[in-house]
């Protein structure tokens, strides 16, 4: 086949693995945005008081430090699409495990485990699409990842505004919540049609799949 052949369907593949790492960042921002819409029914579902309501909404921000702090060492050493797959299935599991929460302690639980996803891919997607971009769009990329953060906290508003309509009761701030597995599911299962990084496989010394990557990526 020509280079000229292969090109459209080069470019097709860098599109579509940057706008799958950006999903990441579309799930950082809904996950932590979403729970501003359950926080009066939180409170009232667990009689909590107002220090342990903040205490509850804070849970997915101390998962967050501690998957950026510690998700570097895995993804170098499993690379980050692999370990991003992994998170995005804590991302699946912990949306569910929020909307069908027992009781307070599970739920705390599910959304510091959230956050370690959350925290995680934050690092990782933005390592994953700089590896992978051209140079001379890398930045413009990258970007990307910060704009699909704020969108993702606009639909967060959006969802919760939607649901809230439906006249759901008890039970509106579990689908609130548990929306966020339709999203993560399409993120999960996109992350197994995109490559590794070239840089990765260098790292590797897998050089004939790192030089298949930068025809098309570099």
């Amino acid at each position: 086949m020509s280079a000229h052949a292969e090109t459209p369907r080069a470019s097709n593949v860098l599109i579509a693995s940057v706008v799958t790492a950006a999903l990441a960042g579309l799930l950082f921002g809904f996950d932590t945005a979403v729970i501003a819409g359950v926080t009066g029914a939180l409170k009232a579902k667990f009689a909590l008081s107002e220090a342990w309501l903040g205490f509850t909404v804070s849970s997915a921000l101390w998962g967050t430090l501690i998957g950026a702090l510690f998700v570097g060492m895995p993804g170098d050493r499993y690379g980050s699409r692999n370990v991003l797959r992994m998170l995005a299935f804590l991302y699946v599991v912990t949306a569910l495990g929020c909307a069908l929460a027992w009781n307070w302690h599970s739920f705390i639980g599910f959304r510091f485990i959230n956050g370690i996803a959350i925290g995680g891919s934050s690092v990782l997607a933005p390592a994953y699409i700089a590896e992978l971009a051209p140079p001379a769009q890398r930045g413009k990329m990258v970007g990307g990842f910060q704009f699909a953060v704020i969108l993702g906290i606009l639909l967060a508003y959006v969802s919760n505004a939607i649901i809230g309509s439906l006249g759901l009761g008890d039970v509106e701030w579990r689908w609130k919540l548990g929306i966020v597995a339709l999203p993560s599911l399409v993120f999960f299962a996109l992350l197994f049609r995109i490559p590794n990084s070239p840089r990765w496989l260098l790292a590797k010394r897998r050089d004939a799949e790192a030089r298949a990557c930068w025809q098309w990526s570099g």
